[in-house]
């Protein structure tokens, strides 16, 4: 073959190895056209975690799910949790476990005492209702009308429950647990309720640690991160006073109506030019109600909803601007305001320690894969914040999934928190037992 036509076929090659991102071609007689050989590729090796659950937790799963459908079927509202203290306390007694009731009303309080070692860790779970009338029409369906478990705290007590039994019949650890079961989360501050009932003065903990069910995150997966992880929970009340008049003729009165759209437009400007752009906050309003008939303009109109902030500093900027906005806007119109601002939950902030400590165990359960260590906080509340102003520790998130485990007969919404269609994944029960257990025997071998 001429060598300006192997130095043509050697360039063809090089061109088509370059251009297929190939090894090799092969020519064969007839027109020159390349023919790849496709490179092996590269063995991907792709991480797929085994979940290390306990035997035992899993063998006892029947058992905690009827627990927990005991538990939805029969809700009860912020402290009127009578009937499900008396079944948790029932359930610990039966176990064997030290079991204390009362406090903060309705709580319940279980110690489990190894060995000699001297640290101590709290667990805690909330057993309240939703005042929420149910749409699934399954089994396990409440049995109170306008009442739900819609937020998953009968999930919570029975994760809680489940790892309880596990650590009194096979756990191995050294040193003090307490199973704390919280009355009123949903509005009623039970975490500071116990607190005031002395909660910690007479079953002290190193740290005290909490979980929530969370829906759109994928079923066993965890997330926690260090810091903030919830927003506090504020709601302001804001009467604007003014004078009625004969709605055709205006002129003779003071509008309240009409100086309540001002405010409301005004306190938005707080968030856009008051706060600093890298500090989250929300505020919003959510009821202005005023006047019965369309002919009369009202004596009064009335203001009112929420605000959420990580950090103190950002909630007393909100609510020092929010009365100067309020008070110089009605003035401007002759009227006058009463304003009501209550600080309901602080923050939820994760310390460091803990959150990292956490996480670690999450990995070892479920694989780093499934554990998302810096998630995005939520302007949500929880009043699990109370006990962390008061102990050192971690809150953390357990993914619900998208409500494809819900039994059929569920409702046609979605299964999100605080919505009648809402159901706990019993496929968690296990998870979060094992955590619960891991995590508990980890925190008190350290000591050691």
């Amino acid at each position: 073959m001429p060598d300006s036509i192997t130095q043509l076929l050697r360039g063809l090659r090089a061109a088509a190895k370059k251009a297929l991102g190939v090894e090799s071609v092969i020519t064969v007689p007839g027109p020159v056209w390349p023919r790849a050989i496709p490179r092996k590729p590269k063995a991907q090796t792709r991480h797929h975690s085994i979940m290390k659950l306990i035997p035992e937790i899993q063998a006892a799963h029947g058992e905690i799910q009827t627990l927990r459908r005991t538990i939805h079927a029969h809700p009860e509202l912020r402290y009127e949790e009578t009937a499900t203290a008396d079944l948790v306390a029932r359930t610990l007694e039966s176990w064997g476990i030290e079991t204390h009731r009362g406090l903060g009303k309705t709580g319940v309080v279980g110690v489990l005492k190894r060995g000699n070692g001297a640290r101590s860790i709290g667990l805690r779970a909330d057993m309240d209702a939703l005042p929420i009338q149910e749409l699934n029409s399954f089994d396990h369906r409440s049995k109170n009308d306008g009442k739900m478990h819609a937020c998953g705290h009968d999930g919570h007590t029975a994760m809680l429950l489940g790892a309880a039994r596990h650590l009194v019949k096979h756990g191995e650890f050294d040193g003090t647990i307490v199973f704390i079961f919280q009355p009123a989360e949903e509005g009623g501050a039970g975490a500071q309720a116990m607190i005031d009932d002395g909660l910690f003065a007479k079953f002290p903990v190193d740290a005290v640690f909490g979980i929530h069910n969370w829906p759109g995150m994928p079923a066993g997966h965890f997330g926690v991160t260090e810091g903030p992880i919830m927003a506090s929970s504020n709601e302001f009340h804001i009467e604007i006073k003014g004078v009625g008049s004969h709605a055709a003729l205006p002129h003779n009165g003071r509008d309240p109506v009409f100086t309540a759209v001002q405010i409301a437009n005004g306190l938005q400007s707080i968030i856009t030019r008051n706060k600093k752009p890298l500090d989250t906050a929300v505020l919003s309003i959510t009821q202005i109600h005023a006047g019965d008939a369309v002919n009369v303009v009202p004596n009064n109109a009335w203001i009112a909803g929420t605000v959420r902030t990580f950090t103190t500093e950002t909630l007393d900027l909100i609510e020092a601007r929010m009365r100067k906005i309020a008070e110089s806007t009605a003035a401007a119109y002759d009227c006058s305001v009463d304003i009501r601002f209550h600080r309901n939950y602080p923050p939820t902030i994760n310390s460091s320690e803990e959150a990292r400590f956490a996480a670690t165990v999450m990995k070892e359960i479920v694989g780093a894969d499934k554990v998302d260590d810096a998630v995005e906080p939520t302007m949500g509340a929880e009043d699990f914040s109370f006990m962390l102003l008061a102990k050192p520790g971690c809150y953390a998130f357990l993914g619900n999934g998208d409500g494809g485990h819900r039994d059929s007969g569920h409702g046609a919404g979605p299964c999100m928190l605080h919505n009648a269609s809402y159901d706990f994944n019993d496929e968690l029960l296990p998870i979060g037992s094992t955590y619960w257990v891991r995590l508990a025997q980890r925190f008190l071998a350290q000591g050691k």
